[in-house]
């Protein structure tokens, strides 16, 4: 079983930085895809970013583009999401996500998730 717990959101002003983390424990086995989504009240849980375990392969949503980059670092099994610009809409639940196998931007294809961290843009 692995566990993901992710930290870093908060609130923040618009235009403002936040660095969100996700650290993997538990047995993870061989190379596994990380990656990030998000889902606002009222709407559907959305992808954000996603990262294979080389971090050659990355995928962006087209709304977090040039604003948001992410990163892992192996040793630690731990994923990062460097949120800068950020923007009203960007207000959601962030949600850590692991796959055993490539990257990919549906979220029925991860295989396990974070309980989630609130981020919240003031206008």
């Amino acid at each position: 079983q692995v566990q993901l717990v992710e930290s870093g959101g908060g609130l923040v002003q618009a235009g403002g930085s936040l660095r969100l983390s996700c650290a993997a424990s538990g047995r993870t086995f061989g190379s596994y895809a990380m990656g990030w989504f998000r889902q606002a009240p009222g709407k559907e849980r959305e992808f954000v970013a996603g990262i294979s375990w080389s971090g050659e392969i990355i995928y962006y949503a087209d709304s977090v583009k040039g604003r948001f980059t992410i990163s892992r670092d192996n040793a630690k099994k731990t994923q990062y999401l460097q949120m800068n610009s950020l923007k009203p809409e960007d207000t959601a639940v962030y949600y850590c996500a692991l796959r055993i196998g490539t990257v990919d931007v549906s979220g029925a294809v991860y295989n396990y998730w974070g309980q989630g961290t609130q981020v919240t843009v003031s206008s």
